[in-house]
């Protein structure tokens, strides 16, 4: 299909981060003279969403969506739609269509190193990203064409409290204000009001826990003894949902407690470091507690709730993950790290692929030449600076990725081509 210019270009939204980027990056493409819609599934998608008349509720049964879909694309002529996580049911379906009729699929999501960064890419993220089927010397190939300096990530995550209260005015709006959506249904298992509930209870909750999280790292830092990390996420994330062999956190956490038992020295100690958002919907302590006494192990196992990761990896000997993002920052570092699920930075170049009580044995460690390749490759490509939540993360980001989405490349064919444009130097935006 040629590339479409601007104003000829239709977008249609689906859903987005909580909060109003969405409704700014489609002002934007507006402005740039192409037509914006977009469809809303609760009065939380409505209330972000600053214009009525481009607007488009969806008030039918999930059973009817894809049809709906269908018509809508054929209704205002669409060529491109944008949408935020491509695993969600709505999402999931709308690719598959999208991608059948020859549309583009740009996709947002987390920031692969957030989170200074956000991701944007074409098709899919995640386990279904581009990058799952590249090799580094690939991507050193391509990066053969650029002389860009890789920029350092700053020291803390920036918009969180955003985040946290964007998420909970969101719930708001689905508890109280949802009558004109009665069909719909969240992509989670956990109900509205309990994840209302948990927003809120996180957001004033903050300080505290943040008091309890210092006590906790302190201790660790001044322990003076050797440590393995194991990087917690949240069970309800798709990237753990739909790109790993787990069921449950607890399956894992079985898995890495065991292993830790069974393979490390015994003066080492293991933390578990919670997602900076865990909100208590897993009891992730109480199962730490129970699998690390069952093994013998409970004086030497530690838990951290979320907080900043670098103070904690500063001195760390390993670290084990899923497939979070923060293993970017181990592997930054030169920290020897094991993953288990589908992960765009699994490389073999970088990631062990020892078993288990080896790997807390005596691990190998990362190819910190090849990482930093790769980590300039995704800087030079689907890593842009700013942030989804943050008024100062959102400017940073509206001045780079409307030109991108409206490029006639993705963002590792423009690289490939030469098209791509100068990247922005790293700016802090919080």
């Amino acid at each position: 299909m040629a590339p479409h210019t601007p104003d000829n270009r239709v977008f249609l939204f689906l859903q987005g981060p909580h909060g109003p980027f969405f409704n700014r990056l489609g002002k934007m493409l507006h402005a740039a003279g192409a037509d914006v819609w977009r469809v809303g599934f609760n009065a939380g998608d409505r209330a972000f969403w600053f214009n009525s008349s481009t607007y488009i509720p969806y008030r039918g049964a999930a059973d009817e969506w894809l049809e709906t879909f269908k018509s809508l694309l054929d209704e205002k002529s669409v060529t491109d739609i944008v949408l935020y996580g491509d695993t969600r049911p709505v999402h999931a379906q709308a690719v598959v269509e999208a991608r059948a009729r020859g549309l583009t699929v740009h996709v947002f999501e987390e920031g692969y190193m957030r989170p200074y960064w956000v991701t944007y890419e074409r098709g899919g993220t995640n386990g279904n990203s581009r990058l799952m089927d590249m090799t580094i010397p690939q991507m050193q190939k391509a990066l053969e064409k650029s002389d860009m300096e890789a920029p350092l990530p700053p020291g803390h995550w920036g918009d969180m409290r955003q985040h946290v209260f964007y998420g909970a005015l969101y719930h708001w709006f689905v508890m109280f204000r949802n009558g004109d959506y009665r069909n719909f249904r969240p992509h989670r298992d956990l109900p509205v009001t309990k994840e209302f509930q948990l927003y809120l209870k996180r957001l004033l909750l903050m300080p505290v826990q943040g008091l309890e999280r210092r006590l906790a790292t302190l201790r660790i830092r001044f322990g003076g003894f050797p440590y393995h990390l194991a990087l917690l996420q949240l069970e309800h994330d798709s990237s753990f949902q739909k790109h790993s062999p787990f069921d449950t956190m607890s399956d894992f956490l079985e898995l890495v407690i065991d292993g830790f038992a069974n393979g490390a020295p015994q003066h080492h100690h293991l933390v578990v470091k919670a997602h900076p958002l865990e909100d208590g919907r897993v009891p992730v302590r109480k199962e730490i507690k129970r699998l690390a006494k069952e093994r013998g192990v409970d004086k030497r196992v530690h838990f951290v709730r979320g907080g900043k990761l670098a103070q904690l990896l500063n001195d760390a000997r390993t670290a084990v993950t899923v497939n979070s993002t923060a293993g970017q920052q181990v592997l930054w570092r030169g920290i020897p790290l094991k993953v288990f699920g589908a992960a765009v930075y699994a490389k073999p170049e970088f990631v062990s692929n020892q078993p288990l009580p080896e790997f807390f044995q005596n691990a190998s460690r990362p190819d910190n030449r090849a990482y930093k390749d790769f980590r300039r490759y995704l800087l030079e490509t689907s890593q842009l600076p700013g942030g989804f939540y943050s008024a100062r993360g959102r400017r940073q980001l509206m001045r780079q990725v409307v030109d991108m989405m409206l490029g006639p490349d993705d963002p590792y064919q423009a690289l490939d081509s030469g098209t791509a444009p100068p990247r922005q130097q790293l700016r802090l935006v919080n």
